[in-house]
């Protein structure tokens, strides 16, 4: 079964065109990656599957049922997890308060369940939301996630700003995740550690897809590999 459709999609922004004609779809279990630079589209391909931006044509399929119109409410009703750009955790809640936020699912995760991916969350449990290092409010982003127990998992850039032992560990994490059989769709500047995990990849340029297929022939791409790690080099230079 498809987790996830998405069929000659266009998607806008008030009147800006963001998304051109876009298809691309992901079996359940595999764990998709969906790269290009700043501004290809890439954060509004996942903002447009879970209703946030306005698509005028085209259609989004969720486990084979129409999901165009749907608002965020019914897209996570589905089984939808989303963890956005920028860590959007509770900074007056506790960690595990904030863990105590999302609605209860029936399923594999749970609090104990995402303490024992997580030791770092158990230890830090009495924290506040803002006294996490970014490593650690990235874990709690993800964990608030997996508790709605999603069968499909979106992830808008989960390393960005991160030291890369706390990359590897949360990489780590993510390939446990996919194992215990749920979907992912990934947005990752880091390229070359998303390729490491994905079974398929994406390349988006202005909101056009530019690249589909395996990641051995999107490896064997010296020429793409370099321009998308380039784009990755200008943006740690900036910062």
């Amino acid at each position: 079964m498809k987790a996830l459709e998405l069929d000659g999609v266009n998607a806008y922004y008030g009147k800006a065109h963001i998304l051109h004609d876009l298809s691309l779809s992901l079996d359940e279990g595999e764990l998709v990656a969906l790269l290009g630079r700043n501004g290809a589209g890439k954060s509004t391909t996942l903002h447009s599957v879970m209703g946030f931006a306005s698509v005028r044509g085209g259609s989004i399929r969720l486990f084979e049922q129409e999901a165009t119109r749907f608002g965020a409410t019914r897209v996570v009703g589905l089984g939808v997890g989303f963890v956005p750009e920028g860590r959007r955790v509770f900074s007056n809640l506790t960690v595990l308060e904030n863990l105590m936020v999302p609605i209860d699912k029936p399923g594999p995760w749970n609090i104990a369940h995402i303490f024992k991916l997580f030791p770092r969350l158990e230890e830090r449990k009495a924290s506040k939301g803002g006294q996490l290092s970014g490593g650690e409010q990235e874990m709690l982003s993800i964990s608030r996630a997996l508790l709605l127990n999603p069968r499909l998992l979106l992830l808008d850039e989960p390393s960005q700003g991160l030291a890369p032992l706390v990359v590897r560990e949360l990489f780590d994490v993510i390939d446990s995740v996919r194992k215990q059989g749920t979907s992912i769709l990934l947005i990752e500047q880091n390229v070359r550690a998303a390729l490491r995990l994905a079974d398929r990849a994406y390349v988006l340029d202005t909101g056009r897809l530019t690249y589909s297929g395996t990641v051995a022939e999107l490896k064997a791409d010296e020429a793409r590999l370099r321009q998308l790690a380039g784009v990755v080099n200008e943006e740690r230079k900036k910062h």
